[in-house]
């Protein structure tokens, strides 16, 4: 009856198909055999109760998750990375042939541990932090794995107030150490360890700077032998932290120098390492006097000479005036405003090129300490010639100590990261000796080659 094939035009559009029989309503007396079930229309909710609380759908999963708080994935916190897998031993490049060298590498630590008496009374430094990581109990444990995991040969430890604590756990590490503390109502001091398999004590010749009108840091200056036969001087200092008094950090720090020196020269012109807070950055005058540069305090105000204030690099173009008083505490003396070091030292990270992910425009760290109010380099460990580093244990990116607003952490214990370095003693003699008929020698009768291996290092 189609004028088309059937397939061509079925089924038809929706406005044409045929709509489905009404089933017939039941009607008792059409069927009075069968009853039906009086229908009656639910009440309907009051208003407070209408909306999307009585959707079926949300009904259906609102048991599940009504007690669930709900987050944001966008602003969920990123799982954070090990600090301490990030922290990588770096070789030197160019490090001098040892083979005619003395006995086996020093490895040298310094740590500032965060003197607890100064984490409890001064909590806007770490108002950033977890109250659970500024802890004592808990900080130490980290503080005592570091040490057990980097295993150094000598440790210099700053801000130890909890003496006990930190004694009792060296010496059962197989060290003996010497603690130096702070005169007046300071707790802390600094500690030097060293293992006594290895090493033994020669001299120790403590400086309390309070005796000199220097404030009431102090240092510690050491001379240990190792078993080898060969002796070192190892030199701990917790420079004091005030920015604006720059005349009192240089003496301080001159005075670590020349009684070092005169230790080393004592005896027999030995080497020397000096670790320790320093509490100047390395665009400081002070950091340019400790790498042996001279200095004119003249040219520099005593506000300004640690580096720790964004502007302390500023050079002024005027003479500052010095007093008598400020001239004795800086340089030692009144005849004239020059000093330079009396020793040559170069900076252990310095001389080992790093990533630029941690290192500065002059190769050292872009930090070593991490708070609220200050972040950048103020720790240090400096050597002198007839010994050379080998490698440093590099510190940590910007980024990670920003991440965790600053340190301690819960893997580091310290608002402070430790320093270790490798060290060699270098035999210059043997060298010389093996290749003497090879030498030039100068009309004074000094090898010209031995004046330029001094001279490199």
């Amino acid at each position: 009856m189609f004028p088309f094939p059937r397939s061509l035009v079925w089924p038809p559009p929706p406005s044409q198909q045929p709509m489905p029989p009404l089933l017939p309503v039941p009607d008792s007396a059409t069927d009075p055999g069968r009853s039906y079930p009086k229908r009656h229309r639910s009440p309907s909710p009051p208003l407070s109760a209408v909306g999307p609380s009585r959707n079926q759908y949300h009904h259906r999963f609102a048991t599940h998750s009504q007690n669930r708080r709900w987050i944001n994935p966008d602003l969920k916190r990123r799982r954070l990375s090990s600090l301490k897998r990030q922290r990588r031993w770096i070789e030197a490049e160019n490090a001098p042939d040892f083979s005619s060298s003395k006995g086996d590498p020093i490895v040298m630590m310094s740590y500032n541990i965060l003197g607890d008496h100064n984490c409890r009374n001064h909590t806007e430094l770490y108002d950033r932090i977890p109250a659970k990581f500024t802890e004592w109990e808990s900080r130490k444990r980290l503080i005592f794995l570091e040490i057990t995991e980097r295993n150094p040969d000598i440790v210099c430890l700053q801000e130890v107030d909890q003496v006990q604590d930190v004694l009792d756990y060296m010496k059962g590490r197989g060290y003996d150490g010497i603690h130096k503390g702070r005169s007046g109502d300071y707790k802390d001091g600094c500690a030097t360890f060293w293992k006594k398999t290895r090493f033994r004590l020669l001299e120790d010749d403590s400086i309390d700077f309070s005796t000199f009108n220097l404030n009431n840091n102090v240092a510690q200056v050491l001379v240990l032998e190792v078993q080898e036969g060969r002796q070192l001087v190892v030199g701990n200092i917790h420079v004091l932290f005030s920015p604006r008094r720059g005349d009192i950090k240089l003496g301080q720090i001159r005075m670590l120098l020349e009684r070092a020196n005169f230790l080393s020269r004592k005896w027999g012109d030995i080497p020397i390492i000096l670790a320790g807070d320093f509490n100047s950055t390395p665009r400081s005058v002070l950091y340019e006097f400790l790498s042996s540069k001279e200095i004119d305090v003249s040219l520099h105000n005593r506000l300004k000479m640690s580096g720790m204030d964004p502007m302390d690099f500023v050079r002024w173009r005027r003479e500052y005036i010095w007093t008598e008083e400020e001239l004795l505490n800086a340089i030692g003396h009144l005849e004239g405003t020059k000093i330079k070091s009396p020793i040559k030292l170069w900076s252990s990270y310095a001389s080992i090129k790093g990533p630029s992910i941690t290192r500065g425009p002059n190769d050292e760290p872009l930090a070593t300490t991490c708070h609220s109010k200050f972040r950048g380099t103020v720790d240090y460990l400096w050597y002198s010639a007839e010994i050379a580093c080998l490698r440093v244990l590099d510190t940590l990116p910007i980024h990670l100590l920003k991440e965790r607003g600053g340190l301690p952490s819960e893997e580091i214990g310290s608002d402070h990261l430790a320093l270790v370095a490798e060290f060699a003693f270098v035999d210059y003699e043997s060298s010389e000796s093996d290749d003497e008929d090879t030498k030039s020698t100068d009309s004074s009768g000094v090898s010209t080659e031995h004046t330029a291996l001094s001279g490199s290092y």
